[in-house]
């Protein structure tokens, strides 16, 4: 009998995707292992592989469409498999109604596979289409004269009547990465309390540093920007702040206080906001941070990242201060209970032993689920991460 694939579970409690990309078409024989389409799933794209050899019967889902875990795929006829073809219309026996009257038989349509692909891209259905080819067959300028006089037969878009006010409205389907960010966010939104708090960090003396060394480690490939520097004081404040590197079991009410430090960094794609994770981040030099960094950022643009290389922060960082925000309340990347927000940095009057001097200072925005910690514990950890960021030498002396 045919072979039904189903969806598979993919792991890390995943229960559906979006239908990216078909890799393979009707007909077309397969292999088994042989990657056969791409699903969308929590971010990260996923490659499902066929696990029989055999004919593509059936493809059940179309691009866009989403699929849950255990629903059926495609369909395949396996090596050696004989499978009854449905019988052409002028071979099918007509059907007998006691009551009424006969039904109509069906037509075929006469479309060479070009033609097919050509109406099925231009949207066009064969059968509203009176063929000018040999024996009534429909040709590729029937098909582009077909789309043509739809196009012209579109009604303009009508207004939105609300409170008797009208206007033009365009409709966008909530899909593909911006259906899981919108997923995510209510999810944190609902789950926690949130709070924000916001101060502001003296980072000249690191500015400086960076300005040294970036130009000579450029030519050895690496692309040195700040951020290594906040994750590293970000690891050292949680250590002395472990509630902040925390989750909630939500089923049992328990705190859960992690040991080891696994960095979400926010990365701006162009299909939405990706949330790639440096994992063990103690662990690792600002050099190699900034490498990693570098590498995984490169992915999620590419959208070539991996589920688990999307999963396991412990906190996360966003840096908004690129597109020229100061100050802002990100929302925590559940289930984390923290989120520290980066600003723009710019140059101000600032007073230093006494006097007034020109400063490079970044506006910093943390906001921390209320449930697990209050905002003294949160304000003495966001003063431990400024004291790393205003002296970057204490980043280099590991903790006890």
């Amino acid at each position: 009998m045919p072979f039904d694939f189903v969806l598979p579970d993919l792991g890390e409690g995943i229960t559906e995707g979006e239908i990216r990309k078909w890799l393979v078409k009707k007909g077309d024989t397969v292999k088994e292992h042989q990657t056969v389409l791409e699903i969308e799933t929590d971010k990260a794209i996923v490659e499902v592989p066929s696990p029989k050899k055999g004919k593509v019967l059936k493809i059940n889902k179309d691009i866009g469409d989403i699929a849950k875990v255990g629903e059926v795929l495609m369909t395949i006829a396996e090596e050696g498999e004989t499978v009854e073809e449905k019988p052409k219309a002028e071979e099918r026996p007509k059907s007998v109604s006691v009551v009424g009257v006969l039904p109509e038989e069906e037509e075929e349509i006469l479309a060479t596979p070009a033609v097919r692909a050509l109406a099925k891209e231009k949207g066009v259905k064969l059968e509203t289409i009176k063929g000018s080819g040999p024996g009534g067959s429909i040709t590729r300028d029937d098909v582009i004269e077909a789309s043509e006089k739809a196009k012209k037969e579109i009604p303009p878009i009508p207004p939105l009547l609300k409170g008797g006010e009208g206007g033009l409205v365009e409709r966008m389907p909530l899909k593909g990465l911006r259906r899981t960010i919108a997923k995510n966010l209510i999810m944190s939104q609902k789950t926690t309390a949130f709070v924000t708090g916001m101060d502001e960090a003296d980072i000249t003396d690191l500015w400086n540093l960076r300005e040294r060394e970036k130009k000579s480690l450029l030519e050895k490939g690496i692309h040195l920007t700040f951020l290594p520097f906040f994750i590293k004081a970000l690891q050292h404040a949680l250590i002395e702040h472990p509630l902040l590197n925390a989750s909630v079991d939500e089923e049992k009410e328990e705190i859960i206080i992690k040991k080891y430090y696994n960095m979400g960094i926010a990365v701006d794609t162009p299909d939405g906001l990706m949330v790639p994770v440096i994992k063990d981040v103690d662990k690792k030099t600002i050099l190699e941070l900034a490498k990693e960094i570098q590498e995984l950022s490169q992915k999620a643009r590419e959208r070539k990242i991996k589920i688990e290389e999307m999963k396991g922060s412990t906190f996360t960082i966003t840096n908004y201060g690129h597109f020229g925000g100061i100050f802002a309340t990100p929302i925590i990347n559940y289930p984390d209970v923290a989120i520290l927000g980066t600003g723009k940095i710019s140059e101000k009057p600032w007073v230093k032993g006494g006097q007034i001097a020109i400063r490079r200072i970044l506006p910093l925005s943390l906001t921390f689920d209320h449930r697990v910690t209050d905002g003294v514990d949160s304000a003495r950890f966001l003063s431990k991460v400024i004291n790393y960021l205003e002296d970057p030498a204490l980043l280099f002396i590991e903790s006890a």
